[in-house]
């Protein structure tokens, strides 16, 4: 009898390990709104990788889910477009890092309007919305600090349509060779 309970206690406990360490590493995100079409809809289900960002910062490129800088009410999922001490400009519709300009095939269309040139702010990231003229992103004046970033988009589990591991493209992908 004793073992049998041994053996019980300790499944359980495994079980706890296990649902605990899956709670910290991952979590589920439902995509709300257009943002980030074409690659991404409404109600679409990813999982969230709250780990990776524990080893490395975020990447240009990235998809993240962060918690918006001006209210609590919905996560947001955007892509990095600029880090730390990078400078970013937006002219008639082309994005430039650190004056160079990005080839971005992730994006619905160019946005519309220019952002003038900035450099952005230690600990803090530049995101925008691949759905560029139907996404409140950093050109409305805010940068997502390193602490409100819940972790990187990484597999679609929802509709099965959509299955598979998320887009990342690094900088090298994007830069518009001379």
């Amino acid at each position: 009898m004793k073992k049998f309970l041994r053996e019980i206690i300790g499944t359980v406990v495994l079980a706890i390990v296990v649902f605990v360490v899956l709670q910290i590493t991952f979590q589920t995100f439902i995509v709300v709104g257009s943002s980030m079409e074409p690659n991404f809809h409404w109600t679409q289900r990813l999982v969230i990788n709250k780990a990776s960002y524990h080893f490395h910062a975020p990447e240009r490129g990235d998809v993240i889910v962060f918690h918006p800088v001006e209210s609590r009410r919905v996560d947001y999922i955007k892509r990095v477009i600029a880090l730390p001490g990078d400078t970013i400009e937006i002219k008639e519709g082309v994005v430039h890092i650190n004056d160079t300009p990005l080839d971005e095939p992730y994006i619905k269309e160019p946005a519309h309007g220019d952002f003038p040139y900035d450099k952005i702010p230690d600990e803090h990231y530049f995101v925008l919305g691949d759905n560029r003229n139907n996404s409140n992103d950093s050109r409305n004046g805010w940068t997502v600090p390193r602490q409100n970033i819940i972790g990187k988009a990484w597999l679609s589990i929802w509709p099965p349509d959509r299955w598979g591991f998320v887009p990342n493209y690094s900088l090298d992908e994007q830069l518009v060779s001379p």
